[in-house]
């Protein structure tokens, strides 16, 4: 049993699993700078907002 067991598991590591992205690679980096620069206007527009009261 355990020699069909290390069989199969041989085969197995001969075919590599290959997973694609979801989107091109520039998009993460796109996506991660609009979310960046989307937090950076919400903390900009609390700035001078303690002088208000």
């Amino acid at each position: 049993m355990n020699a069909a067991i290390l069989a199969s598991a041989a085969e197995g590591a001969e075919h590599a699993v290959h997973h694609e992205l979801p989107m091109d690679p520039i998009f993460f980096g796109l996506i991660t700078f609009a979310i960046f620069m989307t937090l950076a206007a919400v903390s900009r527009s609390w700035k001078g907002i303690s002088y208000r009261h």
